[in-house]
């Protein structure tokens, strides 16, 4: 897609000195204090306010959010399968229809500042390719405003329910860009006949893998332990991102420190939501080790639980505090798995905030990165590629 230019006047680029910011042709061009502005290129003040690089949502459910459906109390039951069947059952009953939410849930994440997008999609035996089809119509209609990758996700499992392996091979050839997985031992109770077939997809395919892995201890570090294998026996290092990664969480270091090696070694991913509920992976330890660590919203308001604003400002607060960050330094840790570590996760070439990399900008309150995480304030201005896509906390294309 063109981009547009834009000069955005009298910000402070990741709260430093006041400075002007071109985007020229939906790149930045320049940064620098009183740049002229190119005869027709439009002008925006920020107003002393923050100017960060786009928030990146590395891990939502594009085709389950509830949102703009009114209120519906939540009566999933405890257990995984539970929500998972519970789910599954209302998508009909309700008309949770995917392009409707999606395109809702990406018009909120927009006015929260986030530009990327990845999406696990659900795939499975009751609902075909219902949801591939309604996200991937949101992500070609709404490319102006943000990017939206699809994960081809058999959130029922897929050793568990015959037919699933074949619709996941569909999604992928109709255009899911990366293939996913779920809990091979928890789910499916096959953890060799899944992850043959998922690595089989990815290498058919020719895509990466991006796994949910809410397994605990032990049983988490034996799925870990088969996915190494493979990824190292197929030559896929730096193209498998684990998710949740509870296992990681387990307070035994001759059960984690093995683990985190081998992450290191294959440049595998991790994603954390930093969930309260759950032992989660420590982010500076990961990140100590050069480790790609990403984060996202997971669920939002949906089936599974009436939780999430599709704020990734909010979520660096939440990993903040599920991490006891307090230094600047710290929160800044957090501020960076949601937006550079989503960007090295979904291996995006052109993000970043210098000269050569894509216009995507956040204007924002605050006197420091730190001061907008934990306040996380409506964003006054969200820029794609040069053109502001939303002001003031709402976006400018009409969700339906």
């Amino acid at each position: 897609m063109a981009g547009a230019s834009l000069l955005l006047r009298n910000g402070r680029p990741m709260g430093k000195a006041v400075a002007d910011v071109l985007v020229t042709d939906g790149v930045i061009a320049a940064i620098g204090p009183n740049l002229a502005a190119p005869p027709g290129v439009a002008v925006e003040d920020a107003g002393g306010a923050l100017v960060l690089p786009g928030l990146v949502e590395a891990h939502t459910h594009l085709d389950k959010s509830l949102w703009g459906m009114g209120w519906r109390p939540n009566d999933a039951g405890p257990s995984l399968l539970d929500k998972i069947d519970n789910e599954r059952k209302l998508k009909r009953e309700l008309n949770i229809d995917p392009a409707r939410q999606s395109a809702r849930q990406a018009a909120v994440s927009s006015a929260n500042g986030s530009t990327h997008i990845r999406s696990h999609v659900d795939v499975d035996t009751d609902h075909g390719l219902w949801g591939i089809e309604g996200v991937m119509a949101t992500r070609d209609t709404w490319r102006e405003v943000i990017d939206i990758e699809l994960v081809a996700f058999p959130q029922s499992g897929l050793m568990r329910r015959p037919g699933t392996l074949a619709l996941m091979d569909a999604a992928l050839a109709a255009g899911a860009e990366i293939v996913g997985g779920i809990d091979p031992c928890g789910i499916d109770r096959d953890p060799k006949g899944q992850l043959d077939a998922v690595f089989a997809l990815c290498q058919k395919h020719g895509k990466p893998l991006d796994i949910h892995l809410h397994e605990p201890g032990e049983m988490g570090a034996f799925s870990m332990d088969l996915i190494f294998e493979r990824t190292r026996a197929l030559g896929m290092k730096g193209q498998v991102v684990i998710s949740h990664a509870f296992c990681l969480g387990t307070p035994d270091p001759a059960l984690v420190n093995p683990l985190i090696d081998a992450i290191a070694e294959l440049d595998i991913g991790i994603m954390t939501t930093a969930s309260a509920s759950r032992p989660v992976p420590a982010v500076k330890p990961l990140l100590a080790r050069g480790i790609r660590v990403c984060s996202g919203s997971d669920g939002i308001r949906d089936t599974w639980g009436p939780y999430g604003t599709a704020d990734m400002l909010e979520r660096a607060m939440l990993i903040g505090m599920r991490n006891n960050f307090r230094r600047d330094e710290e929160v800044e840790l957090a501020f960076h798995v949601c937006t550079q570590g989503g960007a090295d996760i979904m291996r995006i070439a052109d993000y970043g905030f210098a000269p050569g990399k894509a216009g995507d900008l956040v204007v924002v309150d605050g006197e420091a990165i730190t001061h907008a995480v934990v306040a996380h304030p409506p964003r006054r201005l969200v820029v794609k590629r040069g053109r502001v896509v939303a002001r003031n906390g709402a976006c400018l294309k009409a969700a339906p």
